[in-house]
């Protein structure tokens, strides 16, 4: 039986993949903690030969879809990757790794048992978005397979948390030991383009409003001490925040973990940042020894 052995909410802002010295020049002569976090991140959990895992799932914040959630089920993703978004800084970013088409297969399994819609996709024009493959760079491990699941735009907090229950199903019934990753920032909203340069250093001052700020590290603290179900009951007020993605990276992880019933602390890697207004952070779960869900 597979099982899930570790999760993360993990920070993908674009800063991270800008080149050391335009890091150091934008955040006032230092590095910024994401960077570091993602490199502690790889060596503590990633690259740790101790950590037993096949596969890393990505709930990729920057893969939008409409009227069903879709899952990268190819046998093997590789190229160059440049962003439309920022090309300046992500400019053909090399990926190369396996992917999982039997977990993307048997999730959309369970689509009908949980009230939602999946689709496996392994077409190999497909594209592919920086919330994984500038994880990949900093965390991808030779022969570990990832598995991208995209966003749905149209989904709310309970279709989140049945794509996660689907592929708990999924990953319980197959062989796979899984790494979940939600990729993506907590508040998310910009600065305007004209005020936007004055706040590129990653302290937390330059989020967009002290509320949100507030909002973000509330959760932050409520994920510290493993209180997931306070996180759900608090998703109406976060939502005036903008979180990235409707939060549904965080929720389709959390629907994987046993919603409510999640008690997994979790430990920061690196510190709570801002990224040109929005909030990011690096929070690690380990699997408790009594499991996810108490």
């Amino acid at each position: 039986m597979g099982e899930i052995v570790g999760a993360g909410l993990v920070a993908h802002a674009p800063t991270i993949m800008l080149p050391r010295d335009v890091r150091f020049e934008l955040n006032e002569g230092r590095e910024i903690s994401l960077v570091t976090g993602l490199r502690e991140l790889r060596e503590q959990v990633f690259a740790n030969p101790e950590l037993d895992y096949d596969t890393v799932v990505v709930f990729d914040s920057h893969w939008a879809t409409t009227v069903e959630y879709v899952i990268a089920a190819h046998h093997h993703r590789a190229g160059l990757y440049t962003s439309e978004e920022l090309p300046r800084g992500m400019c053909r970013i090399r990926y190369d790794f396996p992917g999982d088409p039997e977990l993307a297969r048997n999730t959309a399994k369970f689509a009908d048992k949980h009230g939602t819609w999946i689709t496996p996709i392994d077409d190999p024009y497909l594209p592919i978005h920086y919330a994984t493959v500038n994880l990949w760079h900093y965390l991808g491990v030779p022969g570990k397979r990832w598995m991208s699941v995209g966003c749905c735009q149209t989904a709310d907090v309970e279709d989140n948390l049945r794509l996660g229950r689907a592929l708990a199903d999924a990953i319980a019934e197959t062989d796979r030991k899984v790494l979940l990753v939600a990729s993506g920032a907590l508040s998310h909203t910009f600065w305007n383009l004209r005020e936007l340069r004055d706040h590129e250093a990653s302290h937390p001052r330059h989020v967009r409003t002290p509320e949100a700020r507030k909002a973000d590290e509330d959760r932050l603290g409520w994920m510290e001490q493993g209180d997931h179900a306070q996180i759900l009951r608090a998703m109406p007020d976060f939502m005036q925040y903008k979180p990235e993605a409707r939060f549904g990276h965080y929720l389709m992880m959390l629907g994987a973990l046993g919603e409510e019933r999640c008690t997994a602390p979790g430990r920061m890697y690196g510190t709570y940042e801002n990224a040109t207004g929005t909030g990011q952070a690096h929070m690690w779960f380990d699997r408790p020894a009594a499991g996810w869900a108490t």
